[in-house]
């Protein structure tokens, strides 16, 4: 059963994020900001102004006291030790922020919009420093953990983008349904026709190479960059609806997925991933020499990724029951918790298993 964190919002909650010490907060409908101590009492509220939907919320890696939230088009910067008037606002989005991600040295902020555009920002000289470019609504932008000039985005043009900041185009690009397309020997199922990959999630695992991709058909894809580019590791479906939220974990690869279907799940990918880790060259020539001939193509390995699923089964599964929002993950009185912010006004916590 969920323990509700109740008091603290009273629309539905958007966003969530978790700092170092262990101070929560949440983003909700009409400007209202939230921060919650360990065991769920509220310990602050803001209204922002214009009353615009908070859609992101995130802490400074390196100052915890340090909150950067979007609301609509602009980024307000907080001190969570006294929640009062924003300590510094940014406008350089020019429509509704999706996402904000800082990286690991607190140097550049990037906020992903719905024109597609992702503004990355020095937080050094308050300037813009590159304007990267979906060609529809970007949904998600990732900052590397151990690579703090390289990031990650997906968007509803089901493009998954890599990035280096020295750069203005994307490093690599994957089309979620060309994917799709060269991967599948059948015609697609017919219920894909309907719920095209439209990527709404991204996160990515502590090593800095592996991360998951969470779209609109169901399906989790986990990609692992080597050097200038990135390829499918694997694929499974996750959810009976969208997959509207990933989350690695801070250790492993232990991923969590929140959907439209009302279900969190808790994947193991471990043994999926963790293997290949070291040579993932040599491992891809490994997996084509085993591969059954029915599974090579032109030379190249076909639908073998998305043969994988077959054994990727749920580690864990909570039926929350509403569509989810958001997921984050937070260590409570010495054991691990995964939150869960939905339609209503409240944080939902769950308990996770040991690793």
């Amino acid at each position: 059963m969920a323990v509700k964190w109740t008091g603290g919002h009273s629309s539905s909650i958007l966003c969530l994020n978790v700092n170092t010490e262990g101070l929560v907060a949440s983003g909700a409908e009409r400007g209202e900001l939230a921060l919650w101590d360990g065991g769920g009492a509220p310990a602050g509220q803001l209204q922002l102004p214009k009353a615009d939907d908070v859609t992101s919320v995130v802490f400074s890696p390196c100052h915890p006291t340090r909150l950067y939230t979007s609301h609509g088009e602009t980024i307000s910067l907080l001190d969570v030790r006294s929640l009062k008037e924003p300590v510094e606002r940014f406008h350089v989005n020019e429509e509704e922020i999706n996402c904000l991600s800082v990286n690991e040295t607190d140097s550049f902020l990037a906020a992903a919009d719905d024109s597609g555009a992702i503004k990355v920002m020095d937080l050094e000289n308050k300037k813009v420093s590159r304007s990267l470019r979906h060609s529809n609504i970007c949904s998600s932008v990732v900052f590397r953990p151990q690579r703090p000039q390289s990031l990650v985005s997906c968007g509803l043009d089901m493009q998954v983008m890599l990035w280096n900041l020295q750069k203005a185009r994307p490093l690599w690009t994957t089309n979620l349904q060309e994917c799709e397309t060269e991967e599948e020997d059948s015609p697609q199922p017919a219920g894909q026709f309907f719920n095209p990959p439209l990527a709404h999630s991204l996160s990515v695992a502590s090593c800095g190479n592996i991360f998951g991709c969470g779209a609109q058909d169901g399906k989790v894809r986990i990609f692992r960059v080597t050097g200038v580019k990135f390829e499918r590791e694997l694929e499974f479906p996750g959810h009976s609806l969208g997959v509207s939220q990933v989350l690695f974990m801070p250790e492993a690869y232990w991923l969590l997925t929140g959907g439209n279907d009302g279900k969190v799940l808790l994947w193991d990918v471990s043994n999926d991933v963790g293997k290949r880790q070291k040579s993932p060259a040599k491992s891809l020539q490994r997996r084509k020499a085993q591969a059954p001939a029915s599974t090579r193509k032109d030379g190249k390995l076909n639908n073998v990724a998305s043969n994988e699923h077959a054994r990727v089964l749920p580690k864990l599964t909570i039926e929350h029951g509403e569509k989810v929002n958001w997921i984050s993950c937070a260590e409570i009185k010495g054991s691990k918790r995964v939150l869960v912010a939905d339609q209503s006004s409240s944080v939902s916590v769950y308990p996770l298993p040991e690793a």
